[in-house]
This record gives structure tokens, C-alpha cells and sequence, in this order.
């Protein structure tokens, strides 16, 4: 590491550790409390802030927001893990929510999936806190690549960041020692649970970039700190549930995010890693907003279509639909505790009016079932524009 890259800043500073066998480290100051916004930035974030709160309006006003949530909280951590090296898709998801085998890349997927779900219900009675952060480290890192990675548990020995040959000497970015973890990460929770002069969306950003400096795990940093993006904004009651899905945009534009990121480090400068941020949130508010105005409109359709049909099971078979576009019957049987030949018979009948197509066999050769509209409103890799 080039000692030279990161002279000293508000931020921090490189220097080398103690010792004969000492070696050049970043050394990270306290979260700066206050931070000076130009005129461009106040404009960035006063319309995050006005598409922020229009997301929050929607989540708060349609009577089932698990129908949204289900599906955003799959498009971050598929996202968060694409930027991290898996290659998966929505489609593969769903395939093994049915029944499919799933792969090392959807087990990093649907773990990420449970941290943010779990983590969510401990909101309600934690803070922000070292402790919350190690609890959803061990879900999300659990038994995907084994004990080296060490879930739940603040590293003990130095890791780095380079290409996969790169030793501590030539590596890119040397994180703080181990022993600085402890101070820097009581500032960082104090940080988090405190209201400062500088405006909450901004107070995020900075969060998110002394939280990957730090880098306080040998490995998932990356994911944890994108999920806790979220957390953010739950905690501090800006959104009602995570309907925002921030990943996307930053793996569109990943290499603008590290370097954002690094210009923090090399040049005491957080502007361009707080403009991208509050760029991403007014531009995956948008797409939220708008993905969310399509599905509610299939759903209603959806509806309309089970109106014929002489019994209840049609309603709460849509709402099974809305959570996985791809349907089983063995799914049906077990979520609405009826029979085979009336879970076929639903699924068959929702087929009829349009909802349902039938899908490629399942690996045991079982029927499947998809419904296409919602599953395109769902999946679509695309960033859609509200008007």
C-alpha cells in the first residue's frame, strides 16, 4: 500500500504500524459530525429527499405492503451480491423458492434475504449497534463458504483489499489494525444513534463509507454495509419498510463507487460519494415508485380475473402469486393446506383466465406455473422512470 495515496485528512490518514514486521495501514479519524454541502449537492438532496419521501407515501398507503417488500428485498440482495461476484438471476431465484436446487450463488442470495428480514424484526427493539451488526453478519455469511470466513465475529488478524495475488505490501487498501476496531467502532454506532447538524440522508452516506473503510469482517463488508443503507433509513423512520433497493445502482455504476469511496481515503473529499449516493436514492425512489404502481396494477387484475371463480381460494392464491411469480402445486398444497387435486385445479383455473401460464416441468418432473406480467414488473433488469 501507497502510503502517499492517503496523506492526512479529516478523514484519516496511512501510516505505518509499530514493530519490525510493521506495514503501512489506513488509520481512520472519527466520523467528521459536520460536513459542508455545496450549492449542488443541496439541490441533489433536497429532490432524494422529495422522491425519498414520495416512496415512503406508497409504502404507507396500500393495504398489503408485503406485496412490495417481497419483491424489493429481492432485487437488493441480488444486486448487493452481484457486486461481490455472484451471477444469478430473479428467474433462478423463484426457480428454487419452488423447488430447484439452488446454487452457491442463490444460497448467497436468500441468506442476504434472511439477514435483512431478521434484522428487521430487532430494529423494533435494538439500535443501530456493534451487536446488531455481528448478529447479521452470522445470517448473512452462514455456511456459504465455510468456518474461514468466520460469521458473527470481528476480525482478529489484518485483511486487505487487491487483486486475488496481492499480498499487504502491494496490496490497493490496507483497512485499520485490529486493534482500532473497537474505538472506531463505537464511534461508528454512536454516529448511527445520534442526530448531528449534517441531514439524515448525508449522515447515511458517511456511515456507509467509514463502515467500508473500516472493513471490521475478513469478508461481506460489501454486503453488510449496502444492507445497512436500508437499516438506515428504517431505524430512523424515513421509510416504512425497505422498499428501496440501492444496489442496483451501484452495481450499475461500480466502478464510480469505488472510487467515490476512495476519493474519502486519498482525498479527504466525501462530495462525490455523497452526491452518488443521494443520486442513487432520488433514481431507485423513481423506479420503486414506479415498479411499485405496475405490480399493485397486475395484482389488481389479478383480482378482478379470480372474480368468477366460486370459491375464496382464488384471492388468497393470487397473494401466494405476488410473493413467487413461478408456482408448484406442491407449493399451493403446502401454503394453503389443501389437497393436490385442488391445488391443481387453482392453478389450472387461474390458467384459464390468463393469470398463468404453464411453465418447463420442475427438476422431479412436477407441474409449474408462471405468472409473466408480474413476473416481468418483478425481474425487469431495467430502471423504469415514473414521469
Amino acid at each position: 500500500m501507497d502510503a502517499d495515496r492517503y496523506p492526512s485528512s479529516p478523514f484519516g490518514r496511512a501510516r505505518r504500524t509499530p514493530g519490525a514486521h510493521g506495514y503501512i495501514a489506513y488509520f481512520p479519524a472519527p466520523i467528521p459530525r459536520t460536513i459542508e454541502l455545496p450549492p449542488s449537492t443541496q439541490r441533489l438532496l433536497a429532490d432524494a429527499e422529495a422522491w425519498l419521501g414520495r416512496l415512503a407515501g406508497v409504502g404507507q398507503s396500500i393495504a398489503n405492503p408485503y406485496l412490495l417488500i417481497r419483491p424489493y428485498l429481492l432485487r437488493e440482495a441480488l444486486a448487493s451480491t452481484r457486486i461481490e461476484g455472484t451471477r444469478t438471476t430473479m428467474a433462478e431465484l423463484f426457480a428454487a423458492e419452488a423447488g430447484d436446487a439452488p446454487n452457491a450463488d442463490v444460497e448467497e442470495v436468500t441468506n442476504y434475504v434472511a439477514a435483512l428480514e431478521w434484522g428487521l424484526t430487532e430494529l423494533e427493539r435494538l439500535p443501530l449497534s456493534v451487536r446488531l451488526l455481528r448478529e447479521l453478519h452470522s445470517r448473512l455469511m452462514a455456511g456459504v463458504r465455510g468456518r474461514e470466513r468466520m460469521p458473527g465475529d470481528l476480525r482478529t488478524t489484518q485483511n486487505w483489499i487487491g487483486a486475488a495475488n496481492s499480498t499487504i505490501e502491494t496490496a490497493r487498501f490496507v483497512p485499520p489494525p485490529p486493534g482500532e476496531l473497537a474505538a472506531l467502532l463505537r464511534d461508528w454506532e454512536l454516529f448511527a444513534n445520534e442526530e448531528p447538524e449534517t441531514p439524515l440522508l448525508v449522515q447515511n452516506a458517511l456511515l456507509h463509507a467509514q463502515f467500508e473503510t473500516i472493513h471490521p469482517f475478513l469478508d461481506g463488508n460489501g454486503r453488510l454495509g449496502r444492507l445497512l443503507l436500508v437499516f438506515f433509513l428504517i431505524h430512523r423512520g424515513r421509510l416504512p419498510a425497505p422498499l428501496l433497493y440501492l444496489s442496483a445502482y451501484l452495481e450499475r455504476h461500480r466502478r464510480h463507487y469505488y472510487d467515490a469511496l476512495d476519493a474519502i481515503r486519498e482525498k479527504g473529499d466525501a462530495i462525490p460519494w455523497v452526491e452518488m449516493f443521494l443520486t442513487a436514492v432520488e433514481t431507485q425512489s423513481r423506479d420503486a415508485v414506479a415498479r411499485a404502481q405496475q405490480i399493485i396494477e397486475v395484482r389488481s387484475r389479478y383480482l378482478q380475473a379470480t372474480a368468477s371463480m366460486t370459491t375464496t381460494n382464488g384471492l388468497a392464491l393470487v397473494e401466494l402469486i405476488c410473493e413467487n411469480p413461478r408456482m408448484t402445486t406442491r407449493q399451493v398444497e403446502e401454503r394453503m393446506s389443501v389437497s393436490r387435486p385442488t391445488a391443481l385445479r387453482l392453478l389450472r383455473q387461474l390458467a384459464d383466465r390468463g393469470v398463468l401460464t404453464e411453465d418447463d416441468p420442475g427438476p422431479r418432473g412436477q407441474r409449474r406455473y408462471v405468472a409473466r406480467e408480474l413476473m416481468d414488473a418483478v425481474a425487469d433488469e431495467g430502471t423504469q422512470s415514473s414521469g
